[in-house]
């Protein structure tokens, strides 16, 4: 726990800074940092192997005290969750919302980088079992950032699945769904007056499963095809993703939230699935997120929305090996827990399983210690300034 002083003096360098816009994601690449497992490497070593991938955004679905300790001084910026759980409290009482933020957010500034609170996760659009705590619990929330004065520092946002949406083929065509409408547009004029996207959790991977007859895999992996046209913008799509996006923007467009950003909070791809998930393989997850990461590269926007840059964090660091449902939700992974990667998208410093003798993974770094690790790195980044010197 930091001292009063340093706190005093933290706050007071905030309220300096009022006219500043909060800025939760400062990159386009981020990642999701789920941990529903129990063969996954400690928050330090994740730590290692973010800085390793180059990986600077990361979002959680809680705020563990270790995580966001072992974050603490790397410079690494980090999403916290309210996890639904608590909505109902915090929507209730304000003091609780405070002590919240309080206990989880300002104790860790100013060294742990905190930049948002993500209030529940894909709250509506399923049961109603908390719908109508979120935006209580958002308000409660928001207020008590502000009055910490870290609400140019800390973003509020929720993110939302598919679910909400009615009608999303074509993007054009999209609108939310009767039965979300009456807590989506308050929450959205909400956010609209602080400042805050609209975040969407988008998987290509889960619209081809559930309607491979109509779509064409290549279309959702981001490799060449044919695309599709909408008819009421003329508008042409070479990969799903930039559709599922469209069709938010339309959506908020209908409900007159045109000028709100979207920012895709998840996606990816299942590496291993069940019997009647045959799209979950590792080269098509493999082929996604390679290609993802591309597109996220070229920083330009979608063709409904060309000026706004398109951001997403990748669902997820590992596989959660305890997480209920289908195989797939358990092979989401980008690495393995060895810190490995569990397919080559091309990070540095990060080999896939099949070349371990070319790169020693997080036991072996912490064996032979640093030395070894940055002797590693420095004989990859030779190797890549000889290829691309040719």
């Amino acid at each position: 726990m930091k001292s009063f002083g340093v706190h005093l003096f933290f706050l007071v360098f905030l309220a300096s800074m009022a006219y500043v816009s909060v800025l939760a994601f400062t990159g386009t690449y981020g990642i999701n940092y789920g941990r529903i497992a129990n063969n996954i490497p400690s928050p330090e070593e994740v730590v290692t192997l973010l800085k390793a991938a180059k990986i600077k955004n990361i979002r959680i679905y809680d705020a563990d005290q270790s995580v966001l300790k072992a974050f603490s001084g790397t410079g690494l910026e980090i999403v916290v969750g309210l996890p639904n759980g608590n909505l109902r409290d915090v929507s209730a009482n304000a003091d609780h919302a405070m002590n919240w933020v309080k206990d989880n957010v300002l104790a860790y500034l100013p060294d742990t980088h905190i930049r948002g609170i993500a209030i529940g996760n894909e709250v509506l659009g399923g049961s109603d079992e908390f719908s109508g705590f979120l935006l209580g619990a958002v308000k409660n929330v928001y207020d008590a950032v502000n009055k910490l004065k870290l609400s140019h520092l800390v973003q509020i946002t929720t993110a939302h699945s598919q679910a909400v949406f009615s009608n999303s083929f074509p993007p054009s065509s999209c609108v939310f769904q009767d039965n979300v409408v009456q807590y989506m547009k308050p929450l959205l004029e909400f956010f609209s007056q602080i400042g805050s996207p609209f975040c969407l959790n988008a998987y290509p991977f889960l619209a081809y499963m559930y309607n491979s007859e109509h779509i064409d895999i290549n279309y959702a992996l981001f490799l060449p095809t044919e695309g599709v046209n909408d008819p009421k913008t003329k508008l042409h799509y070479d990969n799903l993703l930039d559709a599922q996006m469209d069709a938010a923007y339309a959506a908020l467009e209908d409900a007159g939230f045109e000028k709100m950003e979207v920012i895709v909070t998840e996606t990816g791809w299942a590496s291993l699935g069940d019997e009647n998930e045959s799209a979950a393989t590792a080269n098509n997850a493999r082929t996604y997120n390679y290609n993802l990461r591309k597109r996220l590269a070229k920083m330009k926007g979608t063709p409904l929305r060309p000026k706004n840059v398109v951001k997403a964090y990748i669902f997820a660091i590992f596989n959660e090996n305890l997480k209920p449902g289908p195989t797939s939700e358990r092979n989401f992974g980008l690495f393995k827990p060895d810190g490995s990667i569990s397919y080559d998208i091309g990070f540095h410093g990060l080999k896939s399983s099949s070349a371990d003798s070319s790169l020693s993974s997080l036991k072996d770094i912490r064996a032979h210690g640093w030395s070894a690790f940055y002797s590693v790195i420095l004989t990859i980044s030779t190797a890549i300034l000889l290829v691309f010197s040719r």
